[in-house]
């Protein structure tokens, strides 16, 4: 056993969906940092060219960008046929792009339950389906290509927010990846998810801001996530070191789900 090799990531080829922003940004950043080739997709085509410029001169690895709007079907197949123009295979692909609506039952629009359970669950399964000539053209046993999912703990249990689409795509996303699982490790692609808690993303910004005491003080480790904290999980899911993990759901979240306190 090689331990300087077990957690090594360097050149492999990664798609990165949402890459620019939040979780996305740094799980780039860490891919990057490991020396990978990571190609960041979001529908912000002004993000995505300079977090590539910025990451590929700190380096080691490179960034390119590959700007598409993640919650069209024919978006999610046209990107697949464009990073099939650089790439001859792919060998992680990261659904990371999501969105949240908030509303009470009473008021939440049925357009709005629509969208996100589109670009949240429906989507990710399109640009799977969509990568998987790349996912397997060097895929083996040996060296099994990677899908990682995005979820969240809101996907496990009920937030007392009402972004009732919100934590339905993510419990829905978590059986997919099950179900993802099972159907294509014979093809030696395995399919996981990440359910991370409070990370300082765009998409909790404004609740960060308002009630960021409150969180911390019911996470059992007493602060918010940092990038390594994400960005390790998935770089472990990705490397030898993760290589015996299927259809798992991996709570990133300082202990918030087993203290049930959030």
């Amino acid at each position: 056993m090689d331990l300087n090799k077990l957690f090594d990531v360097k050149d492999k080829v990664v798609l990165v969906t949402g890459g620019g922003r939040g979780i996305g940004l740094m799980i780039t950043q860490g891919f990057v940092s490991a020396g990978a080739k990571v190609y960041i997709a979001s529908r912000t085509a002004k993000v995505c060219d300079q977090v590539a410029a910025e990451l590929t001169a700190k380096g080691p690895g490179v960034c390119v960008s590959l700007p598409a709007d993640l919650s069209k079907l024919d978006e999610c197949q046209r990107l697949a046929q464009e990073l099939a123009k650089h790439e001859d295979h792919l060998d992680v692909l990261v659904c990371n792009s999501g969105t949240n609506y908030n509303a009470g039952i009473n008021e939440y629009p049925d357009e709005m339950f629509d969208k996100v359970l589109t670009l949240n669950l429906k989507r990710i399964f399109s640009l799977t389906q969509a990568c998987l000539p790349l996912l397997t053209a060097k895929s083996s046993a040996a060296n099994p290509s990677r899908v990682i999912n995005i979820g969240s703990i809101d996907g496990i249990r009920p937030p007392v927010q009402a972004t009732f689409a919100y934590s339905t795509s993510k419990a829905g996303l978590h059986h997919l990846t099950k179900h993802l699982a099972a159907q294509l490790a014979e093809e030696h692609i395995l399919v996981n998810a990440i359910a991370p808690g409070a990370f300082r993303s765009k998409m909790m910004a404004a609740t960060l801001e308002a009630f960021e005491d409150v969180i911390v003080s019911k996470i059992p480790v007493g602060r918010i996530g940092e990038p390594e904290d994400i960005a390790g999980t998935a770089i472990y899911l990705a490397s030898r070191a993760g290589a015996y993990t299927n259809g798992a759901v991996l709570v990133v979240d300082g202990g918030v789900v087993a203290s049930a306190k959030m």
